[in-house]
């Protein structure tokens, strides 16, 4: 089998952004909790993702985020930045904010809500990385931004050589594999149901949300993929199922979920921030018995 090609490593947290109980960036419990991760197993973070509530922190914290996450991780495990924003100037200045912070990469997600045509997704893509020396990783999740980069688009935006890197949630698994096949895009798998399918056809690894609470379970699957035993890689993929849905396919955002059990777990977390609202109590309860049922 070829070498991957996995220029930010196998497995990587789209990592929660802590607050404290008044509100404010947590710089201490991110750092411990960036800590616990790469720990745990995770070959490098992305931080200021939709899971990182990137739409209610303000740019000096999204700064002062990955400068903390740096310092407490040292200079090798790589941290790929989320900058998105349906306006592509202020796009273009958080990448090069985040570029002087300390990330190693921008995670630059489909412009929302306008619904731009294919040719206005190209250009703006290709305008952001002709502005920065990072490597760009896409994000296609059309289900939140309303708009698809299409295979086709995809395939021509691979030719830039900045643009190296995809973050897939588009549910559409044969435009994935038909862009695997025509191009060196290295492909992670944004939805956690997805792990193991898109690395069995080429994938580099994963952006995982539920590795902030099952790190090393997460990182399980692709080793025992990467091992030869497919069965166990399988079986794994199976076990992180129930937990998988609970966090993600609930009528909940994973933010939400995922800070609410790592706060009953005494992990870094604290409050989410409006307009989300923590869940009550007894789903709060479910998700920490569906926790130690599979994995205490």
């Amino acid at each position: 089998m070829r070498q991957r090609n996995a220029p930010f490593g196998r497995t990587l947290c789209a990592m929660v952004t802590p607050f404290t109980s008044a509100g404010t960036l947590d710089v201490n419990g991110a750092a411990r909790l960036a800590t616990r991760l790469v720990d745990g197993g995770c070959d490098g973070l992305v931080l200021n993702g939709t899971t990182g509530e990137s739409p209610t922190t303000t740019d000096a914290e999204k700064r002062e985020l990955i400068a903390a996450v740096r310092s407490a991780v040292g200079p090798t495990v790589p941290l790929v930045a989320g900058v998105g924003t349906a306006d592509t100037r202020h796009t273009v200045e958080l990448t090069l904010a985040a570029e002087k912070a300390g990330a190693d990469a921008a995670l630059v997600v489909t412009p929302y809500y306008s619904r731009p045509p294919q040719a206005a997704v190209e250009a703006h893509f290709r305008q952001i990385a002709d502005a920065t020396g990072l490597p760009l990783m896409l994000y296609d999740i059309p289900g939140r931004t309303g708009t698809r980069i299409t295979p086709p688009t995809m395939i021509r935006l691979a030719q830039h050589p900045c643009i190296i890197a995809v973050k897939d949630c588009s549910y559409d698994f044969l435009g994935t594999q038909r862009v695997l096949a025509e191009t060196d895009l290295a492909y992670y798998a944004g939805c956690d149901e997805h792990i193991l399918p898109l690395y069995a056809v080429g994938a580099s690894g994963c952006v995982s949300t539920i590795a902030n609470v099952v790190p090393e379970q997460v990182a399980g699957i692709l080793a025992a993929f990467d091992a030869g035993d497919t069965a166990l890689a399988a079986e794994l993929q199976s076990r992180v199922t129930p937990l998988t849905e609970a966090l993600m396919a609930s009528d909940l955002p994973g933010t939400v979920t995922v800070k609410a059990l790592l706060n009953t777990l005494n992990l870094p977390a604290g409050p989410v921030r409006a307009p989300l609202l923590a869940p009550d109590a007894g789903t709060t309860a479910e998700l920490l018995a569906l926790y130690e049922a599979g994995f205490r």
